[in-house]
């Protein structure tokens, strides 16, 4: 039976990772992304199995353009988010701070509702979607960065809630890595508990096939988050956490 998956985020980091491994296994894959070069490679590496979309999750016509793109390969089984960026800020720089928001807030929201209401008409399918571990908490270093990611862990949970009142057949897994050796990290080398990025796109696999509806990865951030959730907040505001050595 045909597979149908669309990954949005494609073109480099974890989302390329988890396309290549959904190819590998079979999948009938839409590749989306901003950089339409890396997807080109993946299309002449499996071109009976790849579609192509440049989308970019900012634009306020990427959510027509992805249920386009769905509607091009026949359907959509998954959807898998990768898209987002991330930047220790410190300094709080406005600019950084609101590109952050529009890309892992705005369009987040705006992708995970376009896969939403595709799968809601056409009886349901499956929305996964890379988070992070940085939503456990407000990071004094990146504060727009964990305030979006808690975001995208309340509004996955909340579609959850939705998708069950409604009765649709809808699943969701929110995937909740840590630090992971991509180039959204090129700025700095010695980030703590850095996870090889094949290891965690195997991990996500793991977690996307048991429709898991949390996935945090892995042990190391589970027993880290654990901790975490126990600071009282009169605590954690004195706390120097840092997120790099």
């Amino acid at each position: 039976m045909r597979k149908n998956a669309i990954v949005m985020g494609a073109s480099s980091g974890m989302g390329r990772e988890v396309a290549l491994l959904l190819l590998a296994d079979g999948w009938q894959v839409g590749v989306a992304a901003r950089r339409a070069d890396a997807l080109e490679q993946l299309r002449k590496q499996y071109p009976e199995q790849v579609t192509v979309a440049v989308i970019d999750v900012t634009d306020t016509a990427a959510g027509e353009q992805l249920t386009a793109l769905a509607e091009r390969m026949g359907g959509m089984d998954l959807y898998f988010h990768a898209s987002g960026i991330g930047k220790q800020n410190p300094n709080v720089d406005a600019e950084i701070e609101l590109r952050t928001v529009s890309t892992n807030g705005m369009g987040f929201t705006r992708m995970i509702d376009a896969a939403f209401g595709y799968m809601a008409k056409h009886g349901g399918g499956h929305i996964a979607a890379i988070t992070s571990v940085a939503g456990t908490k407000g990071l004094g270093m990146a504060p727009s960065y964990s305030a979006a990611k808690a975001f995208q862990n309340t509004y996955l949970q909340a579609l959850e809630q939705l998708a069950n009142m409604r009765k649709l057949n809808i699943s969701f897994t929110d995937i909740r890595p840590g630090f992971v050796a991509t180039a959204l990290l090129n700025d700095e080398h010695n980030y703590p508990m850095l996870m090889n990025v094949q290891t965690t796109a195997r991990l996500i696999m793991k977690a996307v096939k048991a429709k898991k509806h949390v996935a945090i990865l892995d042990w190391r951030y589970r027993v880290l988050i654990a901790l975490w959730r126990r600071v009282p907040r009169c605590i954690w505001r004195h706390l120097p956490i840092k997120t790099k050595n």
